[in-house]
Formats: C-alpha cells, structure tokens, sequence
C-alpha cells in the first residue's frame, strides 16, 4: 500500500471512529446497528480484553489503562483541546503552501474568515462559564427556568456541592461542580456546555463545520482542475461516460499524489464535514425541542417508563406552596402536571406527600405531555444566544428571590421522590 493508500485508510479510521463514537450513544440511535457499533467497540470488545488481562497479567495491566483512561475521561485537561488545534493547525499547514497561489482575493478573504472563526469560538466555549452553581449565582439561578416537576423537581439537594439544584441543572463529575442549564461535558472545549457557553459551542460547530466544507470543495476543485489540466477528458462532477471508474480513481489518485498534503487535508475534511454537521444539526434540533442532551437522554428513561406503565401523572394545584420551589421566574409557562414513577408499578402512597390534586393516572405517551421548556424555536434560540434573556412579562425580579436560599429548608420532606 502507498503513501496514498495509508493516508486514505487513517482517514477513513478517524471519521469512522468519530461518527460511532459521537452518534452511537444517542437516544435516537439506541436500536440500530450504529448503536450496535458502538457496544462492540466500546462496550464487549473491551471486556473481552480485560478477561484476557485477568488471565495474563492478573489485571495489572487493565489497572494501568484503567487509570489512564480515567484520567483522559474524568479529569479536567487540554489534552483533546491541544490535539483538536493541532489538527485543525496541522491539515492547514499542509493545505495552504499549494491553494493559496491558486486562490482568488475574495477566495482568500473569505477562506481567512472560515480559518479564524472556530479558534475564535473555540476559546470563548473554553473560557466563558458555562454556568456554575454558587452560592452567589444561586439565588439567579433559580428564578431563570421553573421545576417541570417531571425531569426536575424543587428540594433536591446536590450531595457533592451541598447547594440546591436548580431546574435543568447537573452535577457535572469532570468539572466538580453542578452546572445551570447543562447540556454536556465536551472534552473538545475542557469544559461543561451549559447556560453560559452553549451558544458559544454552536457556534464552534457551525463555524468548524463551515470551514472543513469549504476546505473539502475548494480542495477538491483544486484538484480537479490540475488533473483535468494533464487529463482533458477527466471530470469530477460528471466523470466522462467513455472512461472506467478503475481509470477515473487512478487519474484523481495521481492529482492527490503530486499535491499529497492538499490531496490528505482535503480528503480529511471532506470525510470529516458530514459528521461535524450531523453533530450540529442534532444540536440545533435539541434547541428546536426545547431540550437539552442531559434532558433529552431523560426523556427517553421516562419514555419507556411510560411504555411500562410505571409513570403516574396528576394535576398541580396553582395556589401550590412547595418548599424550594421559587415563587417567581422570567419563564413564560409553568408546569401543569406532575410526573413521577414508582418501582411497583402502583400510584404513589398518600404518605410520600407527592404535590397534586386528584387521582393519578397513567399517561398514554410522552405525547400527552407537555415541555414546559419549550417555547417555539425562536423563544428557545433566543434563550441559547441571548444568555439571561427576559421571557416575562413582570418588570423585575421580585425582592423575595434575591435573598438567598436556604438549603436546609430547601431539602423538603419526603417529597421529592
């Protein structure tokens, strides 16, 4: 095999590699054979692995990879930051010396924009807060969303930070801390996607998605032409009906070996767009939903829950006192119905204190329930892009939410469940 042919192949094993990876663990993707992929390569194939290391080593080894993989995984570090900027670095450096002659002035500026933009946004997603809960941001906090009393409910205390969660919040075990609005922990950005640096994050994907499709069809003209310089015959949109597909690749397989690093950096972002892409319009879909990817892989618990016949629903009273949840937020809808589930399949008993009026009942579908999140497409981008964006119709926030939270009191009874 030939320097084009390993180059091919590494290519291929990146982007393979990164779509399973990304996209296997999806709740969208949950029963098809990308999910399937992803169990074998990250799931039974190193269990397998580890039965021989117990056999060889006594586990000695595994220990050792075990460690390191929680250090790479667990811990905070620049490690895929440095190697995410060295690739973009990298494949630009090989791609530039042999495009930029043979590129226009507009060509130029504008492929100068889509260079700069993803560091640009990749530092502001690594440097911003994406929204850690203090006891000084708290009291904000917790008048941004209300509870759902589905996803998230108002007494729950994190046992880590020993603060009050607030709604759509998570206790991020990489960064140590919870997390407002948290989507996920990125380890491209060293950092969690949350309220602060969500926008930021689409942004990244936009932009990086943007710049590796535009490498890969300037690319691909570039060396379209020159091969069809030597070749007349030769077309790469609308290859010649005269001439074989084993020619037609031998002929573009020269082009690429005379240009190699054009040739290796165009095929690289040619495979890799499709999946930066992918990556970005699921995200945007997410914000379409109203959800978050923490909220999202929750509804899809509660959606087989449902399935089951383990979730009970019931109405909420309006007048409701319930302690730890605010009595004002800037969110435009309130939640209606509480949602919990039980290990019996039975309605909650009266003594877990559960809010609602009423009897329970088992709801049909997810269908029948509403995100209270969810308030169109354009109130749900603005809520990303417009951090702390004012959805009210009061003229402030009252005086009683400013005062801070007491979290003794904020940890309820035996309710929430």
């Amino acid at each position: 095999m030939g320097p084009f042919g390993r180059v091919l192949v590494l290519i291929f094993g990146i982007s393979f590699m990164t779509f399973v990876t990304f996209f296997g663990r999806l709740p969208a993707l949950r029963h098809t054979p990308i999910a399937g992929l992803y169990r074998l390569i990250w799931v039974h194939t190193p269990n397998v692995l580890l039965k021989i290391d117990q056999r060889v080593t006594a586990g000695r080894l595994s220990t050792s990879c075990a460690s390191f993989g929680n250090y790479m995984m667990y811990d905070r570090h620049p490690t895929v930051v440095i190697f995410f900027v060295t690739t973009l670095a990298v494949a630009e450096m090989m791609f530039l010396p042999t495009a930029w002659p043979l590129m226009s002035l507009p060509v130029k500026i504008t492929g100068c924009l889509a260079i700069v933009c993803p560091y640009v946004f990749l530092y502001l997603a690594c440097a911003a807060d994406p929204g850690y809960v203090t006891e000084e941001s708290l009291p904000h906090l917790m008048t941004l969303y209300p509870y759902d009393f589905i996803l998230f409910h108002p007494g729950r205390v994190c046992r880590t930070c020993n603060l009050p969660k607030p709604p759509r919040s998570k206790h991020c075990t990489v960064c140590k801390k919870c997390v407002a609005r948290s989507d996920h922990h990125c380890i491209f950005i060293n950092s969690c996607v949350g309220l602060g640096n969500h926008h930021y994050f689409l942004l990244l994907l936009l932009s990086t998605a943007i710049l590796t499709s535009y490498g890969g069809v300037l690319g691909m003209s570039l060396l379209s032409a020159h091969v069809h310089e030597n070749h007349p015959t030769w077309q790469l949109w609308k290859p010649n009906t005269t001439m074989s597909w084993t020619r037609w690749l031998g002929l573009f397989s020269i082009g690429i070996r005379q240009h190699l690093g054009l040739g290796a950096s165009t095929l690289l972002a040619a495979m890799i767009s499709p999946l930066i892409w992918g990556l970005f319009l699921y995200s945007l879909y997410l914000v379409y939903a109203g959800v978050t990817t923490n909220e999202s892989l929750k509804w899809s618990e509660w959606k087989e829950d449902t399935r089951d016949g383990y979730a009970f629903a019931r109405p909420l009273p309006t007048n409701r006192q319930i302690a730890g949840e605010p009595t004002w937020t800037r969110w435009p809808k309130l939640p209606a119905t509480i949602m919990v589930t039980t290990d019996d399949a039975e309605p909650p008993l009266p003594e877990q204190q559960c809010p609602g009026v009423g009897e329970w009942e088992r709801p049909r579908s997810l269908r029948d329930v509403e995100n209270v999140y969810d308030i169109g497409f354009w109130g749900n981008l603005k809520d990303v892009f417009l951090v702390g964006h004012y959805h009210g119709s009061e003229n402030g926030e009252p005086l009683s939410e400013r005062k801070r939270y007491d979290k003794r009191a904020a940890n309820g009874g035996r309710y929430p469940p």
